[in-house]
């Protein structure tokens, strides 16, 4: 049943870039004898001390022991059956073994964790788990139901395959609505050209500080990840806490806009949302929020108005947002020179790049999380899919303009150029040290996409005051982090008091910090507040220059 999907998955990401890098970590294996051998002798010492470690379990002379730190193998049977105790036993040792034999073949850097990459997916994807004849919860859900979740399973496979080309359903589709429970915050959009609308949210206070909030979502999702929904959007804790709050939703490329560059990103959406902002609230100073590659946007726009002398830019607070790229974290795999010239040529083609392969390539950096615990749940349990509004967003893919895309794959990603103060664009040099207010940035513990200790990295690039959190949760999570029982920070003195000088080393920045049982979101409106001006009446929804257009969440969000 699963053969076909598995194909499917195999073929979509990079297969000449993974065979490649296999083929040649095979042939230094190959040249390495001893250590082929020796990688050989561990899986045999491994594979014999099974049967006698499984034959204690069955008499009781011992309890079995889980895989440590591997959500797959909780049930029970793992450890207590014999015959499922061995089999999980055989497969890790698989796992070291291939370990153990690619770094016998091993060579530079990015061939190597490419060939890990590969040999580690492959496994994962023959894990006993994921076949339901040798999974006790399918076995015993099955029956349990007398044979109904295989076959309910069995139509949900069926389902996927021919409506969704064989990815699984992750969340109920009829369950959330935009503009109802999805970016429903109330507002106006008062300004859309060919690739931004800017939303206008409606005051929720009698007063709000007299400097407006910008927000900069990123553009390879769509912007309500930052008003998910009621209670955990980031927008409407703003306006609850007496900001005036502006977003921009970024217009779902196509392939006539392949020739859209990376400064029309730049001078079509961050710099043309700053002028409306500007004039509809009459502002001196606008106040920035961005998240991931919004984040980057928002810097570097920050770091050209600054360059120019122009003052507007009052404060930045960026989450999960990777400016120096010198440790991209798993992302890096992708920027090599091959692979992106491999991604140049697939743009080429349709003018973009599908935000079905992107979601796709996000996916399988988790492949465990956010593909197989769904063959699982839906296709051999026979789970109907749980309402769930992140994966609801997850799904919501876009598509990336080839011309902008390959630039900022290969100057920021590929060549760490705005680190090294070399990015140019729209006539001009970028250098974050010209920034000088204060800033805001927050990295998540646990986030695979932005590894932390990267986004620290980029916080040493401004010429200001940085006030780095790091927050709980990952790359999603760390963004839509209300208030909450497993909320919590690390960070440095109080919020309101100027930043100390960072250290250069994160780790030594950690041990200096103190943790406190907060959401970041709560850090940051202190923070926030005690540099956003006096309180003032709220400012008119749009001005007889940009009038509103209509209601939110606007057009270009169904797109």
């Amino acid at each position: 049943m699963l053969g076909d999907v598995k194909r499917r998955v195999s073929a979509k990401v990079d297969p000449a870039g993974w065979l490649a890098a296999g083929a040649t970590v095979a042939k230094n294996a190959a040249l390495n004898p001893a250590g082929v051998a020796a990688a050989t002798g561990r899986l045999a010492a491994g594979l014999s001390q099974i049967p006698s470690a499984t034959m204690q379990v069955a008499v009781g002379a011992q309890d079995g022991a889980p895989a440590p730190g591997d959500a797959r193998f909780r049930d029970p049977a793992w450890a207590d059956n014999p015959a499922y105790f061995a089999l999980l036993r055989s497969y890790l040792c698989a796992r070291s073994f291939a370990d153990d034999l690619v770094d016998a073949g091993s060579a530079d850097a990015i061939t190597t964790a490419k060939a890990q990459q590969f040999a580690q997916l492959l496994l994962d994807v023959a894990a006993p788990t994921n076949n339901p004849f040798t999974n006790p919860e399918v076995l015993g859900r099955a029956i349990a139901t007398g044979g109904k979740s295989l076959a309910r399973g069995a139509s949900y496979f069926v389902e996927d395959v021919v409506r969704r080309g064989g990815r699984p359903l992750r969340t109920d589709e009829n369950a959330f609505v935009l503009g109802e429970n999805m970016a429903a915050t109330e507002g106006k959009v008062v300004y859309r050209n060919d690739l931004i609308e800017i939303i206008q949210y409606a005051p929720q206070t009698e007063s709000v500080y007299a400097t407006p909030l910008l927000a900069c979502p990123p553009w390879i999702n769509k912007y309500y990840i930052m008003d998910i929904g009621p209670g955990r959007s980031f927008v409407e804790w703003a306006i609850r806490h007496q900001r005036t709050v502006f977003l921009i939703s970024y217009r779902n490329p196509d392939a006539s806009m392949q020739d859209v560059t990376f400064e029309d990103y730049l001078t079509d959406g961050v710099s043309a949302a700053m002028d409306v902002v500007g004039e509809i609230t009459g502002a001196k100073t606008i106040d920035i929020v961005g998240l991931c590659l919004g984040g980057a946007m928002a810097s570097i726009a920050a770091g050209h108005l600054a360059g120019a002398g122009d003052t507007r830019v009052g404060t930045i607070t960026l989450a999960n947002t990777l400016l120096d790229y010198s440790s991209p974290g798993a992302l890096g795999l992708l920027t090599d020179p091959a692979t992106l010239a491999r991604a140049d040529t697939l743009m080429s083609r349709r003018g973009f790049l599908d935000g079905a392969d992107m979601a796709l390539t996000f996916d399988l950096l988790r492949a465990n999380d956010l593909i197989f615990r769904y063959w699982i749940s839906r296709w051999m349990l026979g789970e109907a899919p749980p309402a769930f509004d992140l994966l609801a967003w997850n799904e919501d893919s876009t598509r990336m303009p080839a011309a902008m895309h390959s630039t900022y794959l290969r100057s920021l990603y590929g060549e760490n150029q705005l680190a090294q103060n070399t990015f140019e664009v729209a006539g001009r040099t970028i250098s974050l040290g010209d920034i000088s207010g204060d800033v805001y940035l927050v990295g998540a513990v646990d986030d695979h996409i932005v590894p932390w200790t990267s986004s620290y990295a980029g916080a040493l690039l401004f010429g200001g005051k940085v006030r780095f959190v790091l927050s709980n949760g990952g790359h999603i999570a760390g963004i839509v982090n209300p208030p909450g029982k497993k909320s919590w920070i690390e960070t440095v003195g109080a919020p309101e008091d100027g930043a100390a000088p960072l250290p250069t080393d994160p780790e030594q920045w950690r041990g200096e910090a103190s943790r406190e049982t907060v959401s970041w979101w709560q850090d940051w409106a202190t923070w926030s507040a005690a540099r956003a001006g006096d309180l003032q009446s709220p400012p008119p929804m749009g001005s007889k220059r940009h009038p509103v257009l209509g209601a939110a969440p606007g057009t270009y969000v169904f797109g």
